[in-house]
């Protein structure tokens, strides 16, 4: 019969000479000398032996050296290897470890660190930190990504979801991503379903996006007053002001022409060349400059070349216009009631109500056109047909309202 509990806390204590004394049942103590004792469970695996660390005597005492043995003990019986499991658990304890210390505030910030490369630039890095710091920081930015509950969402949703939809629409949808890629990384447990998401979550406690926020547009001109304004933008004076009329013009995006540069342009051709990473939908677009559209840019030509070679540079050299540079420009007409962006619906009413194909104003605003399967097929830009729209549109554009006649049969831009 297998002798086990051979040892006792006395002769442990009496034990001098080096060596390793059995205790029974796979645990030994390994005596280094009279101040240096610790207990090792020995097991045999693929018929060779391997010896485990159960921890120094006396810190671990004789009675959790044995329990820790039962359950190595155990784990053989199962088929499986103390070893593996010991570092299968030091993994987790070191994930939980981890854990303990990754705040919503430092995931959220490695985050966006993670996927700058993919953004098209790095004003939508510093936006998306500025919504989380804002709103969510403040109340969960100290806390452990794996300690976030749904009374935490509720408590920075709820004060802002009736007056702000869209904000804390756009706040619940990053920290539901923050708590996915800390997931991602092992800093929360899988198994507990993310407290943010909206399906069969909070959808049951908030009412819908939609039964609560005001869909607000852009303020567009009337497309039948375009012919009366142009003129008094012409009359201000400024860079910003030259950015405004040319991007009325192109029909283009307010960041598309501030950040527009002399090697976009081809006067040769008369094309102005946006590239997939200044683009929204992060594909190339070729805009069409008619004749008004060119005599800005011989105008911009005849002031000092920007060192980045903007077109239409800001104040600081090698800088871009603000976003708000435009609006100014708008404001000082006292015409507050409009937006650059609007100036694309504009466009778009009036290629519309004067009867110009949906496809071609489409295209010249950049638009995704149709399904997957009509995208693959058509591949063109329709540039031919678009030339003839956005001349006809700079000339409606220098028509005053009284003379304002439907500038463009179907056949023109057909």
């Amino acid at each position: 019969m297998v002798e086990i509990n051979k040892l006792s806390q006395k002769k442990i204590e009496a034990l001098k000479t080096p060596g390793r004394y059995r205790d029974g049942e796979n645990l030994y103590l390994n005596v280094r000398s009279e101040h240096s004792k610790s207990w090792l469970f020995r097991y045999s695996r693929n018929k060779k032996p391997h010896w485990l660390g159960l921890g120094a005597f006396p810190a671990t005492g004789l009675a959790d050296a044995r329990k820790k043995a039962a359950e190595w003990r155990a784990l053989l019986d199962e088929g499986k290897d103390p070893a593996q499991a010991r570092q299968a658990q030091r993994v987790e304890e070191e994930k939980a470890n981890e854990a303990e210390h990754k705040t919503f505030k430092a995931v959220a910030e490695l985050y966006v660190a993670d996927r700058k490369a993919g953004w098209k630039n790095e004003k939508h890095g510093k936006q998306w930190l500025a919504t989380i710091e804002a709103y969510a920081n403040p109340k969960i930015g100290k806390l452990a990504v794996a300690a976030i509950e749904t009374k935490h969402v509720l408590d920075i949703l709820r004060p802002i979801w009736s007056e702000k939809n869209e904000t804390a629409s756009r706040v619940r949808g990053r920290i539901e991503t923050v708590l996915n890629y800390a997931n991602t990384h092992g800093w929360r447990n899988g198994e507990v379903p993310n407290p943010a998401r909206w399906h069969g979550h909070l959808q049951n406690v908030l009412p819908k996006p939609s039964d609560v926020k005001t869909v607000r547009h852009y303020s567009a001109l009337p497309w039948r007053e375009i012919g009366d304004f142009m003129p008094k933008l012409e009359g201000q004076a400024g860079v910003s002001a030259m950015a405004l009329r040319f991007g009325i013009l192109c029909a283009s995006r307010s960041g598309e022409v501030r950040g527009l540069t002399w090697s976009e342009i081809d006067l040769e051709n008369a094309v102005w060349t946006v590239p997939a990473s200044r683009m929204k939908a992060g594909r190339e677009h070729r805009v069409p400059l008619s004749e008004p559209a060119l005599a800005i840019l011989a105008e911009m030509s005849k002031l000092p070349r920007d060192p980045a070679g903007l077109i239409f540079p800001g104040m600081k050299p090698g800088k871009p216009l603000s976003d708000m540079s435009l609006t100014a420009v708008l404001r000082r007409m006292e015409r507050g009631d409009l937006t650059a962006h609007g100036f694309r619906s504009c466009f778009r009413d009036w290629a519309g109500e004067t009867g110009q194909p949906s496809d071609i104003a489409e295209a010249a605003l950049a638009h995704t056109l149709g399904n997957k399967v009509q995208q693959a097929y058509q591949r063109g830009d329709l540039m031919e047909r678009r030339k003839h729209l956005m001349a006809a549109w700079a000339r409606f554009c220098g028509q005053p309202a009284s003379g304002n006649v439907v500038a463009l049969s179907r056949g023109e831009a057909a």
